[in-house]
């Protein structure tokens, strides 16, 4: 199957993280060989250390060696980040302060979060079954603006953190919200809180010019957080496109994991200005669990589909691994989190679920409608 980069060699940077990061990490590596091989791709895979384990081994969460091959990369595929053991709110330097600094190297703006209840996990949803019928959702977030990013401080008695954006950290992932919407439904939610917040103002105002000069035959429309957050449990198949500011969308899209069933079934993207994104499972690094082979694979495995076709443009190849993870789940091949009654399977028996359908699904894979899209 020829994707005419079959003699590229792509740099891959893999960082396992911290807690069950390392797990499905390895798992995911499997899957990226595989899918090498059956459709002709050549990487170079290299590992570095990130968050916790980084401040244990150097005392920075991000040390320049991780950071410099990184920046080298076509590609970086990450774990998870934090634990317990780093989580003193006292501490001068926290694991989560690595992956932020991370984002911000590589200019990456827009954080790409695609929720689609599986039929077959509808069992796995606290929210009723009909009402996930065609639920097939993508949060554009924005990523390196706003309250995680402003001034802030803290006293004895008090703190602040304070919320900036600009006109263009808003117009600029507006631009990849629309250009995603053209490649599904054509439709636009901007989620703000313009009635109190004049970020939010700045955010609708601008959003709506966008769309208006640069994709008039996408729908726009505008909610509020707090009725966001409601429609997305009573009525989640009016979404398409969800676009939304750092905070928001930080917390909307978790409150959206629970429509698969589980967090160990998204993965996420995070994108800037060209094909370079970074990866990673959504489900954090989960230390309960942590060396007990349980961890749920599928969101890393998600993950290598999501490079795929963002950083590789190899859509079939992409396609190819969300039917290979869709067919497990359906032969009742779930790990601990989704089984539900079921005998579950371990980390490693699940992926070994996905590489067994893998070829057979890409021998099927012609492409589709959702090209890859840069932001």
């Amino acid at each position: 199957m020829s994707t005419g980069v079959e003699n590229r060699r792509s740099l891959i940077a893999i960082l396992p993280g911290d807690g069950i990061g390392s797990e499905v990490t390895e798992q995911a590596e499997r899957v990226i060989r595989e899918a090498a091989d059956l459709f002709g791709l050549a990487f170079d895979i290299r590992h570095a250390a990130v968050g916790g384990a980084a401040i244990d081994g150097d005392g920075d969460p991000l040390p320049d060696e991780t950071l410099e091959l990184c920046q080298r990369a076509d590609a970086v595929l990450l774990g998870a980040v934090g634990g317990p053991q780093w989580s003193d709110p006292e501490a001068s330097v926290r694991p989560e302060e690595g992956l932020l600094r991370l984002r911000s190297s590589l200019g990456l703006f827009a954080n790409l979060r695609p929720i689609r209840p599986l039929v077959s996990l509808r069992h796995a949803s606290p929210v009723r079954a009909e009402l996930l019928e065609g639920v097939d959702i993508l949060f554009v977030r924005e990523l390196t603006g706003g309250l995680y990013f402003g001034p802030r401080g803290r006293s004895e008695s008090s703190a602040f953190d304070t919320c900036v954006y600009s006109e263009e950290e808003v117009a600029r992932v507006a631009r990849v919200a629309g250009r995603l919407a053209t490649t599904r439904r054509a439709k636009v939610t901007s989620v703000d809180k313009a009635n109190v917040l004049d970020t939010s103002r700045l955010w609708r105002v601008t959003v709506e010019r966008i769309f208006r000069d640069e994709f008039p035959a996408v729908e726009l429309e505008h909610c509020l957080v707090d009725a966001a957050a409601m429609h997305l449990i009573s009525r989640p198949a009016t979404f398409d496109v969800i676009l939304t500011e750092n905070l928001f969308g930080d917390i909307l899209s978790d409150e959206g994991s629970v429509l698969c069933g589980s967090l160990g079934m998204l993965p996420s993207a995070s994108l800037g200005e060209g094909p370079v994104g970074l990866y990673e499972p959504v489900h954090g690094s989960a230390p309960d669990i942590a060396e007990s082979g349980t961890a749920n694979p599928y969101a890393a495995i998600l993950c290598v589909a999501m490079m795929l076709r963002h950083s590789f443009d190899n859509e079939a190849a992409a396609r190819a691994i969300e039917a290979a993870v869709e067919l497990a789940v359906e032969d009742g091949l779930l790990t601990a989190d989704i089984a539900y009654g079921a005998s579950p399977l371990g980390t490693v028996a699940a992926a070994d679920a996905v590489l067994d359908r893998l070829e057979a699904c890409a021998g099927e894979s012609t492409g589709g409608s959702h090209k890859p899209v840069e932001a």
